[in-house]
């Protein structure tokens, strides 16, 4: 598939940004999702992940409890809600697939099939 991540911005520490992504193609359905962000100097790390009927999800344990992830399968979209941001949350973002109708858990960057672009988001102390 192909994917298009938007909604990245610059916001104020504890405030709230909602990530798209956006795939084009026939299989949606058959991919898990998921979000990974990379920040200058480091590698790219993930973040959260859903599975192909959103009834698995998983965090990191650096994001449980602020961001969530969710999924329309109708409208080939995954979101990513990002609420109490911290300035440690500044990166690019970028969504990727996986062809799998497994469970979720953490997933290593090295076996998404496709990535998005990047969008940056930009948490100010």
């Amino acid at each position: 598939v192909q994917l298009q991540a938007s909604g990245g911005g610059l916001v104020q520490a504890g405030g709230s940004l909602k990530l798209s992504c956006a795939a084009s193609g026939r299989s949606f359905i058959s991919y898990a999702m998921a979000w990974f962000r990379q920040a200058p100097g480091k590698e790219r790390a993930f973040v959260s992940a859903i599975s192909w009927g959103g009834g698995s999800t998983s965090y990191a344990d650096s994001v449980k409890g602020r961001f969530t992830i969710s999924r329309d399968n109708d409208k080939k979209t995954v979101a990513l809600q990002m609420n109490s941001l911290k300035p440690e949350d500044t990166a690019t973002y970028y969504c990727a697939a996986v062809r799998t109708r497994a469970n979720v858990g953490i997933i290593p960057r090295n076996i998404m099939d496709d990535w998005g672009q990047g969008t940056q988001v930009t948490v100010s102390s």
